[in-house]
């Protein structure tokens, strides 16, 4: 597909097309999973039907079609990127897996104490307890940068905080709770200048606009796919070959040894050295269904996703007593927000009656909800597949609910 057509677009996801409670489905739950194409149901099917072998071991041609599928969804996960070689790039569980394996592999291996490891407060939990957990194992310290009242990083308190004793900085490439767009090159530029490495978390970014890995000159790039159109159980954890190589792997059994004798053990290379076992092959060669599907209309979408940023912020600032959460000058199509008088929970309650899917509570964001005096938000979180109508319907239906929570 190489023109953005929003009817076209829809009807490639067969789910936009259900009912909900008597209403058509308005999804705006994106931020906490992507809804599917056809394409990428199909590529599940047909593996299972047509193709279904382990991978990396067999001679014979189902194996053999099933490794070509698995090693070219890497290759399109590589481009997807926008890297030159597919070395570097493991395929996880999901971005989660990816950060806690660069913790349990690099941290363990690498860190002491009195280093430190640099976060933010946009951060999700899932970059920020696997962090904990390897400081108090190993005696490092958890540093965290403040954000601004408007939801975006102080980047002259990021500077302060920088030092010699900063092995690792970890951060959102875009925040999950707020959409705000972390200007991700240059905390990478100003951390490595001070010796730190670069992990990034790419859950949202990877949904939203095109990943240029190499520009951003990071040490390594996480994200999962069920938030990028892929299927669940399925991520991608990018690092530098030379860093990966240098790592202990974390899990061991077949396909990431080089030589097993009962005298010792040898491994692998990346990215076969962290990949134990039979992996998520339907799932790997999806993803790649999907990225492939996503990449020619980026740029598009992008645009289109903002459009429709702009005409939801301007509906819900006119809706009285409704606060926006987060209004960062770089955003992606998500919006947090909060009603006077009414609980988030009874706003996705009145909402879902509707037809219309949002997300409610602490997104998995406590510290940053903590940071604004707040138990949780609601959050309505876009796609390319939205439309400016589904805009309407959730700024009427917000528009109700206020009026019954009054």
């Amino acid at each position: 597909m190489s023109a953005f057509d929003i009817t076209g677009i829809r009807q490639d996801f067969p789910i936009l097309g259900r009912s909900v409670r008597g209403r058509p489905l308005t999804y705006l739950d994106n931020a906490a999973t992507s809804q599917k194409p056809s394409v990428v149901i199909k590529a599940l099917e047909r593996y299972y039907s047509e193709q279904n072998a382990n991978v990396h071991r067999g001679v014979h041609l189902l194996s053999e079609e099933a490794t070509t599928a698995y090693e070219a969804a890497r290759a399109s996960v590589a481009k997807f990127l926008g890297l030159k070689e597919a070395r570097g790039c493991i395929f996880v569980r999901g971005a989660t897996e990816g950060i806690n394996l660069v913790a349990e592999c690099w941290g363990r291996a690498n860190l002491k104490a009195g280093d430190e490891i640099l976060l933010t407060q946009l951060e999700h939990h899932a970059n920020i307890v696997p962090w904990q957990v390897i400081a108090e194992r190993t005696g490092a310290k958890v540093i965290v940068t403040p954000v601004t009242p408007r939801g975006e990083v102080d980047l002259v308190a990021f500077k302060g905080l920088l030092s010699a004793r900063t092995k690792l900085v970890a951060f959102a490439h875009v925040s999950n709770a707020l959409g705000t767009v972390n200007p991700a090159a240059e905390m990478t530029r100003l951390a490595q200048a001070a010796g730190a490495l670069v992990l990034i978390d790419g859950c949202q970014s990877a949904a939203h606009f095109k990943v240029d890995v190499p520009a951003l000159g990071c040490d390594f790039y996480a994200f999962s796919g069920h938030k990028t159109f892929g299927p669940t159980g399925i991520g991608v954890l990018w690092g530098r070959p030379e860093l990966l190589d240098a790592m202990p792997p974390y899990q061991f059994g077949g396909d990431m040894i080089r030589k097993v004798d009962f005298a010792g053990t040898t491994f692998r290379e990346a990215p076969e050295r962290f990949e134990a076992g039979t992996p998520d092959i339907s799932g790997a060669i999806a993803l790649g269904v999907a990225l492939e599907y996503v990449m020619p209309i980026q740029t598009a979408a992008h645009a289109h996703e903002q459009r429709l940023l702009a005409a939801a912020t301007e509906r819900l600032k006119a809706i009285k007593g409704l606060t926006i959460v987060g209004e960062a000058t770089e955003k992606v199509a998500v919006i947090s927000f909060n009603i006077v008088g009414g609980h988030p929970h009874d706003i996705g309650t009145l909402l879902d009656a509707d037809g219309i899917a949002i997300r409610t509570g602490h997104h998995c964001c406590m510290p940053l909800m903590k940071h604004y005096g707040l138990s949780g938000t609601a959050r309505a979180s876009f796609a390319f597949y939205n439309t400016l109508e589904e805009v309407d319907r959730l700024a009427d239906s917000l528009e109700k609910a206020r009026k019954m929570m009054a």
